[in-house]
């Protein structure tokens, strides 16, 4: 199916080496449940760069892009528990990205995913999300699960409760999402129609990247845990 709900939350960082592996417990055992048992949040996952920077990337998808200015997420983000405040102090070069989700396309998610940050502005906004809809067709592509499009909110993205995110010069940015079975074949896409001599009408990409899934956890499991 395609992505759930119409709000992402995208968040990316760095890690010192030497709190890697708090930084990993935290994720795994605490961060990404307490966020997905918020009211009208659907699902989170996460990945590691395969070859990207930064090295971790976080998406969470919401049944609305209201939800995340929610006065349940805003309770949540305001009453942090010490283990996220120690953590989040220690992000280094942070995105933190609330998006719409303009097009999703295909059925299901992969275990790998690349990522493309495209820079519009208002004049071509327009012609680049027509684009997109023939861009963003998996079904002819081996090893391409679905693919989708998020468009920022600049409003609601960038730093905010403690959570370090560096300035987004790029808030109005959008992120096109390639979820493959494997890692050449979402890499080979991006070639092909991001960054090759297909990418028109576009110009070369703000930054490409290739992550690999680490683990995914929906509103299910939570109710069931």
């Amino acid at each position: 199916m395609p992505l759930a709900g119409k709000g992402m939350l995208l968040t990316s960082m760095n890690i010192d080496a030497a709190d890697e592996a708090d930084f990993n417990r935290w994720y795994d055992r605490e961060h990404l449940e307490e966020r997905v048992a918020i009211d009208g949040f659907l699902e989170a996952r996460r990945y590691v760069a395969h070859a990207a920077n930064p090295k971790y990337l976080s998406l969470y998808s919401t049944e609305t892009l209201g939800v995340l200015d929610s006065p349940a997420y805003r309770a949540r983000l305001a009453d942090q528990t010490e283990w996220s405040r120690r953590s989040m102090a220690r992000f280094r070069d942070m995105l933190r990205v609330v998006a719409r989700i303009t097009i999703s396309k295909g059925t299901g998610r992969g275990a790998s995913l690349g990522l493309v940050r495209l820079r519009p502005t208002p004049d071509n906004a327009g012609a680049w999300r027509d684009a997109l809809q023939e861009k963003l067709a998996p079904q002819d592509r081996d090893g391409i699960i679905s693919m989708h499009l998020l468009e920022s909110e600049p409003e609601l993205s960038g730093a905010t409760a403690g959570i370090p995110a560096v300035r987004n010069e790029g808030a109005r940015d959008w992120f096109v999402l390639i979820d493959g079975t494997h890692v050449n074949a979402v890499s080979a896409v991006i070639a092909e129609r991001f960054t090759g001599p297909a990418a028109a009408p576009f110009p070369l990409p703000i930054s490409v990247g290739t992550y690999c899934l680490m683990w995914d956890i929906a509103k299910s499991d939570v109710a069931r845990g």
